[in-house]
């Protein structure tokens, strides 16, 4: 099945030090993709850099992930699918984060699972499919 790679594997990896070698060993085998979300939120983590030589590094390692993995756009369905989503979450009282929602709903809608170390928050989503990474 073909995986979204959510932010939090992205941030694990650089917090970790891990090259991005590792992203490659990771999604081996599958089509692995992010959300246009996941990109944001990836490129906020460089501008919230407290030094200019963290800025640096990590934009060089975020230009790094965006150069290698495809970026899922959200689009006009991937909205239908999140107006959906969230409409029945809040009806369920299940509450994600709004960022999260958008994963899900670009997931749902290309029949991807979801690649997260936050997991409890995904598992929230009916029919969604999460998996973890082997750290």
């Amino acid at each position: 099945m073909a995986r979204l790679i959510d932010a939090s594997v992205l941030i694990g990896l650089e917090w970790r030090g891990e090259p991005l070698a590792k992203l490659a060993l990771l999604t081996a085998g599958d089509l692995s993709a992010m959300a246009s979300i996941t990109a944001s939120e990836i490129l906020v983590g460089v501008h919230r850099a407290n030094s200019a030589q963290i800025r640096a590094a990590r934009e060089t390692y975020v230009e790094a992930i965006i150069r290698r993995i495809p970026i899922v756009p959200f689009t006009l369905e991937e909205a239908r699918v999140h107006a959906r989503l969230s409409a029945d979450l809040r009806s369920a009282g299940v509450s994600i984060g709004s960022y999260d929602q958008v994963v899900a709903a670009t997931a749902l809608r290309h029949g991807f699972s979801v690649f997260t170390d936050n997991i409890a928050e995904f598992e929230r989503v009916p029919g969604l499919h999460v998996e973890r990474p082997d750290w």
